[in-house]
């Protein structure tokens, strides 16, 4: 079970953090058309280093 915890925070830290760049190369950081966009990208890159982690923590501790 610890091997499936830590997969899967590595799998989720790697497709949100995908996701986000995605999102940003798509987008650009072009502030005046489309802000909201742009801040999705970036949420996705900051919930990649946060999600990702704490999954693999939380497989390690138990």
């Amino acid at each position: 079970m610890k091997t499936v915890g830590i997969l899967s925070g590595l799998v989720a830290f790697v497709l949100c953090a995908a996701a986000g760049l995605w999102i940003l190369t798509k987008v650009g950081f072009d502030h005046g058309d489309d802000v909201m966009s742009t801040g999705i990208g970036l949420y996705f890159i900051g919930k990649a280093f946060f999600v990702g982690p704490m999954l693999i923590l939380a497989a390690l501790k138990h």
